[in-house]
């Protein structure tokens, strides 16, 4: 009786326990979510900054054209990077379960620092290629490196993160976007308020504004291409892929803290040339259950995306069609760039910080999917709402359209925008995480590309800006079908271990 005893009573404290740890985060996996979520912070604002950018550079560069680029050069300019993206999300999520989270990680940083410098000083030729021709290839180039750290930071979150806490972890890395979008906003109100003299005395001088604006992105990527290049393999990855228990080890003793000094790079490169990624990932995915999953993360975040980038890649036309920043032909280039900026702002501030920050402290409970079911249902109601009294609300109520929009932006977030990122980094084997992920992304960034380019032909359709109630009425059939694929093809991750994914 005096030996059972203890056992008795020791289950349910070793019940407890293990709840303990499976929701505990160490001091290392908070490093590693900053170390991930700051490359998000930078791939957002370099993304995104280029809404505020490109108004500037039409009254540079197009002064004789009413300070306005035409709408296929906008197009180009605004999609290029997604079209970099696209490359760079495929590319680096296949080496990424090829050769190993370690031998990848912060390459991608690098190529974003790099094209960061040129497109900050892009210039034209003597004859041909003009300064948007440079600054075209430059944003190419940085879409490469941001799309890399899209599979990359993903898989990297989700593999160091606690079993209980993986949702939050991920969505605490992706919510690095809303300050990313923040910080290109504010910097933009610093610059224009540093150099409203010279702007109003020649608007020439803009050109100083928009390249130390996109300079600034470089200095996250600076702070943390070190810490990326220590950080050690996973754990998962080499026990799951690998078969090495000793990198386990070690990936397991540096998420605890402990200090390892192991190079490990060449013994992991000698493993993973062995490996057939690419047979064994369409032999893998030629079964249905396996490929309707990915057919649900690749279709919903591309249908998100079509809306997402449309709206956010031109949300200065968007204020300036509703009314919000004055039309350049009746007021100064300084104010119209200023209300531009600072209604950015007003929507990053109020709805995109919110919405991220929603998900990150419900998405343990409430789950992904129906996180993204409650961000597709309300999308469509906001954007049917938007489109249908899209003329009254500009004549009669501008303060309300600007709340739709807030709202608009805080369910992108608090919905499919955070959950598109995060269901593919959990639900597919480790052998194939990172090459899944990049594969979805890439479908994103599709959608995305098909917004940049066609959004401002589309609206002006009829005249400037005349088809934008029509725009965002599409944006909302889009979401339907959205809310469709995520109920029908996508599982719930919610409450589940990485290895009920293993297969």
């Amino acid at each position: 009786m005096s030996i059972e005893a203890p056992e008795i009573h020791q289950i349910p404290m070793n019940i407890e326990n293990a709840e303990k740890s499976r929701k505990k985060i160490t001091t290392r996996q908070i490093l590693t979510v900053l170390v991930s979520s700051t490359g998000f912070f930078m791939d957002a604002y370099d993304i995104f900054v280029i809404n505020l950018v490109v108004p500037m550079l039409g009254f540079v560069y197009f002064k004789s054209q009413n300070n306005t680029i035409p709408s296929d050069i906008q197009g180009v300019i605004k999609g290029i990077t997604n079209v970099g993206n696209l490359f760079g999300q495929i590319v680096f999520g296949v080496l990424g379960d090829k050769k190993g989270r370690k031998s990848i990680y912060g390459i991608e940083l690098l190529i974003i620092i790099v094209a960061t410098i040129g497109s900050a000083m892009a210039g034209s030729a003597a004859t041909g290629v003009g300064t948007l021709g440079f600054l075209g290839f430059w944003r190419f180039l940085l879409g490469i490196g941001i799309g890399g750290d899209y599979p990359m930071s993903a898989t990297v979150s989700s593999e160091w993160a606690s079993e209980g806490r993986r949702g939050q972890m991920l969505a605490l890395t992706f919510s690095m976007q809303g300050w990313g979008q923040f910080a290109g906003a504010l910097f933009d109100i610093i610059l224009l308020a540093i150099f409203k003299g010279p702007i109003e005395a020649d608007q020439i001088n803009i050109d100083y504004v928009w390249r130390i604006l996109l300079a600034l992105g470089t200095v996250p990527a600076v702070c943390t291409i070190y810490s990326r290049f220590k950080l050690p393999e996973s754990a998962r990855y080499a026990e799951q892929v690998l078969k090495d228990t000793n990198l386990a080890q070690i990936g397991k003793a540096y998420a605890l803290g402990q200090d390892t000094s192991m190079d490990s790079t060449q013994q992991i490169q000698a493993i993973t040339n062995d490996r057939h990624h690419l047979k064994e990932f369409f032999s893998y995915f030629s079964h249905w259950c396996n490929f309707k999953i990915l057919l649900g993360t690749c279709s919903t975040w591309f249908l998100l995306d079509i809306a997402f980038y449309g709206l956010s890649l031109n949300q200065s036309i968007v204020l300036s069609a509703i009314g919000f920043a004055p039309d350049s032909a009746t007021t100064s280039p300084w104010e119209v760039l200023w209300k531009q900026a600072i209604g950015n702002l007003i929507i990053v501030l109020l709805g995109s910080i919110p919405g991220y920050y929603v998900t990150v402290f419900t998405v343990e409970r409430l789950g992904r999917k129906t996180i993204q079911i409650i961000g597709f249902t309300m999308e469509i109601i906001l954007f049917t709402i938007v489109a249908a009294a899209f003329h009254q609300l500009k004549e009669n109520a501008i303060a309300a359209f600007i709340v739709l929009f807030v709202l608009i932006q805080f369910f992108f977030q608090f919905g499919a925008n955070a959950t598109t990122f995060i269901i593919p980094a959990e639900i597919f084997p480790t052998r194939f995480r990172a090459t899944a992920h990049g594969i979805s992304a890439a479908c994103g960034k599709s959608g995305a590309i098909l917004a940049a380019f066609g959004f401002n032909a589309l609206v002006n359709k009829g005249g400037k800006n005349a088809f934008l109630p029509q725009t965002l009425g599409i944006f909302a059939a889009i979401q339907f079908v959205g809310l469709i694929a995520t109920i029908f093809l996508l599982p719930e991750s919610k409450g589940k271990n990485l290895d009920d994914f293993e297969n």
